[in-house]
C-alpha cells in the first residue's frame, strides 16, 4: 500500500510548490509593488532554489499573468451578480465585494500602467476586464431602475457607467497617492473598501429615489463614524 501511495505524493508536490509559489509572489507584489520584486527575492522568501522557481514559471511574466487569470476568473464570477442588485443596500454589498476582490490583487491596480506597458498579454486582457466591468455596472443600473430605486436618462447611462468604472478601477492608486505610507497596508484596508465603495456609489446619487438616497447617506455617516 504505501508503494502505491509514493508516485501519487510525487506528484502532488509539484503542484503545491507552484501554489505556494504564486501565493507568496501575490504577497510580495501586494506589499512591495511588483516592480520592487525579483524572482530572487520570490526564490528567497520560499526557501526554495531560483533553479527550482524557473521550473515552474520560466520568467516573472509567467508568474503575473497566472496571477491575473486567477483574478480575472474570480472578477468574471463575482460580475455576474450585478444583474441582481435592485437597491443601495444591494449595490453597497456589491461594490464592497468587488473593492475586496481588487484588494486582494491590489498590485495589479497599484503597477497598472507600468504592467500594461510591459506585458502584451495584460493589456488586451485588461481591456477586456473594463468592458465587463462597464457591462455589469450598466445591469446594475437596469436592475435598479427596473425595481425603482432609481430613474435615469437613457443618455446618461454610458456616462455614469464609465465614470463607476473609472472609480472603481483608479480608487486604490487614489488611496496610494493620497497615503502613500499607509494607503495599501493591511490594517487600513477596510476602510480604503469603505470609501471606494461610498464613492463609487454617491455618482449614483442624483437618480436615486429620495428613500434609497437617503438609505446611502445613513451607509455612508455608519461608515465614517468607523473611520473615526
Amino acid at each position: 500500500m504505501t508503494g502505491r501511495k509514493a508516485p501519487e505524493t510525487a506528484k502532488k508536490a509539484p503542484r503545491r510548490t507552484a501554489e505556494r509559489i504564486l501565493e507568496v509572489s501575490l504577497d510580495l507584489f501586494n506589499r512591495f509593488g511588483e516592480p520592487n520584486v525579483s524572482t530572487t527575492l520570490i526564490s528567497a522568501e520560499l526557501r526554495i532554489s531560483p533553479g527550482n522557481l524557473y521550473y515552474h514559471y520560466h520568467a516573472k511574466d509567467e508568474l503575473i499573468n497566472s496571477l491575473f487569470d486567477r483574478y480575472e476568473k474570480a472578477l468574471d464570477e463575482l460580475l455576474t451578480a450585478s444583474g441582481g442588485v435592485r437597491d443601495v443596500e444591494d449595490a453597497w454589498f456589491f461594490m464592497h465585494t468587488l473593492f475586496e476582490l481588487i484588494w486582494q490583487y491590489r498590485f495589479l491596480y497599484r503597477d497598472l500602467n507600468d504592467l500594461l506597458s510591459k506585458n502584451r498579454r495584460l493589456e488586451t486582457h485588461f481591456q477586456r476586464v473594463l468592458k465587463n466591468k462597464a457591462q455589469a455596472i450598466r445591469a446594475l443600473l437596469d436592475g435598479m431602475g427596473r425595481a425603482g430605486a432609481l430613474a435615469i436618462d437613457a443618455r446618461e447611462v454610458e456616462a455614469t457607467a464609465t465614470s463607476m468604472v473609472v472609480v472603481l478601477t483608479y480608487w486604490l492608486s487614489f488611496e496610494y497617492v493620497r497615503d502613500p505610507r499607509r494607503a495599501l497596508e493591511p490594517e487600513t484596508a477596510q476602510l480604503a473598501l469603505l470609501r471606494g465603495a461610498h464613492h463609487v456609489l454617491n455618482l449614483l446619487a442624483p437618480y436615486l429615489e429620495r428613500q434609497q438616497r437617503m438609505h446611502l447617506l445613513q451607509l455612508v455617516a455608519a461608515y465614517r463614524q468607523a473611520e473615526n
